[in-house]
């Protein structure tokens, strides 16, 4: 579960049919990629990624919620159990010099599941703190100039998920979601790829990237991760100072295998292929962002888990 984004730019407003630039800020569309494990443990981006869709300099507040059902037993015909998966974050996208970018995220999380019979389990805490890096190989450079041709956009990088979550072996004892968990309890690894093109205010980006998942001190071990998506937008100017952003997208993951002793663990690897819908506003230097995510195809668990949606709010200052 970690990060990778691609950078595009609409800095020209349609009010006339000769594009003017926009002096407030930058776009860089991908941030709310999807990058996370199964359900919760290792969500420091949560479901949601680790950046705003439209400011590269920022620091804000971000609630994040999924909701799962996953099968109480091994058998087809075993209850559902309804799992719900929370987080709230601290983040900040800063720039370290004119084409490095450092982002941070401290989650706090409260997840709760319903068992058949009604009883509950809650578990709350600090979540996997994420540092990432990402270099600007193609990087937009402002002016008061604005072009009228597509413009092309790269980054790669990488980073560290940290194991500041806590992980509860027994959580997974019995239960075919192993990922109700505060944090994974192991030091994972990420690269990233992205790459997109803007176009007046246009806009389209992709992202690739894989997370590297090591064994934790319990032995137990995540499968890797491989994300992708795609996501394209336009952004209308209301005025000097207000702009309106929706935004499409579709996107992916692939889980790899659990292991436990170096064992793999059934029934804990699969796919999810999601549709995505999202609405950036932004006043002077504040941007309010909502996501929402559906599943349009998914093999989880062997079809034992199952996501039923995904939603999440954020509210930045942008510098």
């Amino acid at each position: 579960m970690l990060l990778g984004f691609a950078v595009v730019k609409a800095n020209d407003k349609q009010f006339n049919t000769i594009p003017e630039p926009c002096e407030n800020h930058y776009h860089i569309l991908g941030f709310d990629d999807d990058f996370c494990d199964t359900c919760g443990c290792g969500s420091s981006g949560g479901s949601m990624g680790y950046g705003t869709g439209l400011n590269d300099n920022f620091i804000g507040i971000r609630y994040i919620h999924q909701q799962y059902r996953s099968r109480d037993g091994i058998f087809n015909d075993s209850p559902w159990i309804k799992e719900n998966f929370n987080t709230i974050q601290a983040w900040g996208n800063i720039p370290v010099s004119d084409r490095l970018l450092i982002n941070t995220i401290v989650p706090f999380q409260f997840h709760n599941r319903i068992f058949p019979d009604n009883t509950e389990q809650h578990i709350s805490g600090l979540g996997d703190v994420s540092i990432l890096a990402f270099y600007n190989v193609l990087k937009v450079k402002p002016d008061s100039i604005v072009s009228i041709k597509p413009e092309h956009y790269l980054q790669i990088g990488g980073g560290l998920k940290l194991p500041t979550g806590s992980y509860d072996q027994e959580n997974n004892e019995g239960s075919v979601n192993p990922s109700f968990q505060l944090g994974n309890g192991s030091l994972d690894y990420v690269l990233g790829l992205n790459y997109g093109f803007s176009y007046r205010n246009w806009g389209i980006s992709t992202m690739l990237n894989y997370a590297i998942k090591t064994e934790n001190p319990d032995n137990y071990q995540f499968g890797n991760q491989f994300n992708y998506s795609i996501n394209a937008y336009k952004t209308y100017y209301l005025s000097n100072s207000f702009s309106v952003t929706p935004i499409a997208g579709l996107a992916g993951e692939v889980y790899g295998e659990n292991q436990e002793y170096n064992l793999p663990v059934a029934d804990t690897k699969g796919d999810l292929f999601l549709g995505k819908l999202s609405l950036e506003a932004s006043l002077n230097n504040y941007s309010l962002g909502v996501v929402a995510m559906a599943p349009i195809s998914q093999n989880l668990n062997g079809n034992k888990v199952e996501l039923k949606n995904r939603t999440s709010i954020y509210l930045n200052i942008n510098f």
